[in-house]
């Protein structure tokens, strides 16, 4: 746990390190990260915003990269791993909670409170669930797992990623660099996250006051 906590907060060494050693490659490690935080549920603590954030940052610095062809890319990405989470959602729905080991890793509650989201926004869920962790991850399996229109699905969520993507990744690109937000990169992540878990601490705590005025 410390090492995953290390990785978060030290993101833009760690993915520095890593765009130097493998160059060009890097556009695919990002490609998949991306694919498995949005697309698989099993995987939803991978890092996504603050991920964004620090490739457009070291994007601007280092000049390994192309930021455009890596935001197109990171775009195709976020679609096709939002569609792949729906028709998992869609086919298996209920029986991947009766697989043992995913089991330990899907907590039902982010379904349940995914679930809640969801029927309180409708489909506007899937572009507002892009900037909520863990919920950006269990929206598509939901909207799977509800029978949501396919063709009304894929227009959120295409919309959410041509959204998410570019906006984060040139936040980092732009103003990622400037002394001041480099040099606090950990409390610029921290801050990150805690904005993106906003609404989730929101709506927990709009939970706990309606349960005891009940």
């Amino acid at each position: 746990m410390g090492t995953f906590i290390d990785f978060f907060l030290h993101l833009d060494k760690h993915l520095g390190d890593l765009m130097f050693e493998y160059q060009k490659t890097t556009y695919l490690i990002l490609c998949l990260i991306i694919f498995c935080e949005t697309g698989l549920v099993a995987t939803p603590l991978l890092p996504g915003d603050s991920l964004l954030f620090a490739a457009g940052m070291l994007t601007a610095s280092n000049g390994i990269l192309n930021i455009w062809l890596l935001i197109v890319l990171l775009i195709c990405s976020a679609i096709l791993g939002d569609n792949v989470n729906y028709f998992v959602g869609r086919f298996f729905g209920e029986k991947v909670f009766n697989i043992k080991f995913l089991k330990r890793i899907i907590k039902r509650e982010y379904l349940d409170k995914t679930h809640a989201f969801y029927e309180k926004h409708g489909g506007k869920t899937i572009i507002m669930a892009r900037f909520v962790p863990i919920v950006r991850t269990f929206a598509p399996f939901a909207a799977g797992l509800g029978k949501m229109n396919y063709p009304r699905y894929i227009s959120f969520c295409v919309g959410g990623a041509l959204l998410w993507v570019p906006l984060l990744s040139l936040a980092g690109y732009y103003f990622g660099n400037i002394p001041v937000i480099k040099n606090n990169f950990e409390k610029v992540i921290l801050g990150i996250i805690f904005v993106s878990m906003l609404p989730i601490l929101i709506n927990v705590l709009k939970a706990k006051m309606s349960k005891q005025k009940s």
